[in-house]
């Protein structure tokens, strides 16, 4: 299986919202999820679309869908900026797919990849994606085989 792990495109100041959760993509963001998207389209079929429960993951993820548009995001709640990786990667792999994109958040994005590989957590740029191969979804068990980088604003 594939697990490709995407962080969120560039996202408004702290300054302009109430609450982190509510912060919105910049026009930025949207071409970088685009752009993004537009690669793993390309080189991947995706059955499955989880997403964080924050507005900028969202946003992400509809540009995603525009690529993959048969797909239904499923809202994962416990892949937030905050959350714990392990449980995150516990959840992850209750879902039956073959190729999973995961939409969320630095920095529980890179703990979640340091897991599958069991190397040390390293940062993702916005709207980066990593893909990983897997026989199934356990600490340790991943292999990068890919990974893609949006030009940067």
């Amino acid at each position: 299986m594939k697990i490709i792990l995407m962080r969120h495109g560039q996202a408004e100041s702290y300054a302009n919202v109430d609450s982190d959760s509510a912060r919105k993509l910049t026009d930025s963001g949207q071409a970088q999820a685009l752009e993004t998207a537009s690669y793993l389209a390309e080189h991947y079929q995706a059955d499955m679309l989880v997403v964080s429960p924050y507005l900028r993951a969202q946003q992400t993820a509809a540009q995603v869908n525009r690529y993959f548009n048969a797909l239904s995001p499923v809202t994962q709640d416990n892949i937030t900026p905050e959350d714990d990786a392990r449980e995150a990667l516990k959840t992850l792999g209750e879902h039956e797919s073959d190729c999973m994109i995961v939409v969320c958040h630095m920095s529980i994005v890179a703990h979640i990849a340091a897991l599958l590989t069991g190397d040390y957590p390293e940062s993702f740029a916005l709207a980066e994606a990593r893909v990983f191969e897997t026989e199934f979804v356990m600490m340790g068990m991943a292999t990068e085989i890919d990974r893609f980088v949006p030009k940067q604003p």
